[in-house]
C-alpha cells in the first residue's frame, strides 16, 4: 500500500502532536498503524513538515532523526502520547509528567540541533507551558490529539474534511437505517 504524508497528517496543531499522531487509531490493537515502523516514512516526516506542520515557521528545515536516535525519539512520541491524553482527559499527571520530562531531557542532550527529535522536543516545551490547556483535544472520530484554535472552542475533530466529514457521513447513514422500515 503506498502512503505519503498529507495535510491531513498534520492536522494537530504542533509538531509534538503530530508526530505522536504518527501512530494511527493508536488504541485499536487490531488496525494499529505506526506509521514510523516504516523507515522511509519516519525519514519522509520533516519534509512534509516543513510544508504542512503548523508549527513550520517556527522551525523551518528539519533534519531526520538519525538512526543512533530514533529510540529515544519513538519513547518521547510515546510519552508525549500518554501525557497530553491523559491531561486532556484528567488534568494530567504528575508520574506521567516526570516521564515526559525525562524523555525530553534525554533528547535535547542527545540529538542534533536542527533534527526533528530536537524540534519536536522543543514542541513540547511550548505545549506544556500552553496558557489555555483545554484547546488541546482529542478527535471525535480517530482519537487523534489537536489544538482548537476556533474562537468559541467548540471544534470537535482534527480534521473537518477527514474525520468531520466521516462522522457526519456515519451519522446520516444511522438516520436513515433507522428510518428504513
Amino acid at each position: 500500500m503506498s502512503f505519503s504524508w498529507t495535510p491531513h497528517r498534520f492536522a494537530g496543531g504542533a509538531l509534538a502532536l503530530d508526530v505522536a499522531n504518527s501512530v494511527v487509531l493508536r488504541h485499536d490493537a487490531t488496525r494499529r498503524i505506526d506509521r514510523f515502523a516504516v523507515r522511509d516514512q519516519m525519514q519522509d516526516f520533516p519534509r512534509a513538515a516543513a510544508e504542512f506542520c503548523a508549527e513550520r515557521a517556527l522551525f523551518g528545515d528539519i533534519a531526520p532523526v538519525a538512526a543512533e536516535d530514533e529510540t529515544d525519539f519513538l519513547a518521547l512520541r510515546e510519552a508525549i502520547d500518554r501525557y497530553f491524553r491523559k491531561r486532556i482527559l484528567d488534568g494530567g499527571d504528575d508520574q506521567l509528567l516526570a516521564g515526559l520530562l525525562e524523555a525530553l531531557a534525554k533528547v535535547l542532550r542527545e540529538a542534533a540541533p536542527g533534527s526533528l527529535a530536537a524540534a519536536t522536543a522543543h514542541s513540547v516545551l511550548q505545549l506544556v507551558a500552553m496558557p489555555d490547556p483545554e484547546r488541546m483535544k482529542i478527535c471525535g472520530n480517530c482519537g487523534w490529539l489537536f489544538i482548537d484554535r476556533s474562537k468559541n472552542r467548540s471544534r470537535a475533530w482534527c480534521d473537518m474534511a477527514v474525520c468531520g466529514n466521516r462522522a457526519k457521513a456515519n451519522r446520516h447513514y444511522r438516520r436513515k437505517k433507522e428510518e428504513t422500515p
